[in-house]
């Protein structure tokens, strides 16, 4: 298995490989950045001022992928699902694609001062999340689980960036 990350939109090249390393070294697989698309306009709801995931996933599908690759896009919006006012990412377990949004990774999104080290903790748990359902897991019940569904940027703080001993055997 090998992921390739993709930038999607305007996305900050240091924090994308710093994901890439941190990836690399958690999974212990290849981790690659791959060319992903600079225009987001069309996955944009003016109403709600954020961008449908699923639209992007979409996209990100339709760029094709390797076999035995699964594929991470990492965008710097705000990302939402119908049914909810926003989400940290999203995952089409079928097509093996996900994406990530670092918007609300940021403590400066909360009005707190800036934390490099937090942010990037953050913003890789959420990675190997959404990677963890492009390999067929669903959410766990152990608050510490990468696999934990985080409702809200707490609780992502709260778990880890590997899977728990339930999960990762499970890991296909």
């Amino acid at each position: 298995m090998e992921i390739a990350l993709k930038p999607l939109g305007s996305t900050d090249s240091e924090t994308t490989e710093e994901i890439r390393k941190r990836l690399n070294h958690l999974l212990g697989c290849p981790v690659r950045m791959k060319p992903g698309f600079d225009q987001l306009a069309y996955a944009y709801d003016s109403r709600r001022k954020q961008y449908l995931s699923s639209m992007l996933i979409a996209s990100l599908n339709a760029l094709g992928k390797e076999r035995d690759e699964k594929v991470l896009g990492i965008a710097d919006v705000d990302l939402y699902v119908p049914r909810l006012n926003f989400v940290f990412g999203e995952a089409d377990i079928s097509s093996g694609m996900a994406v990530i949004s670092l918007c609300r990774l940021r403590p400066e999104f909360y009005g707190l001062p800036p934390d490099n080290s937090l942010f990037l903790d953050r913003a890789t748990k959420e990675a190997v999340h959404e990677l963890g359902h492009t390999l067929g897991l669903g959410h766990c019940s152990d608050a510490k689980c990468v696999m934990h569904f985080s409702n809200c940027l707490a609780d992502t703080d709260l778990k880890q960036a590997a899977f728990c001993g339930k999960c990762r055997p499970r890991v296909v």
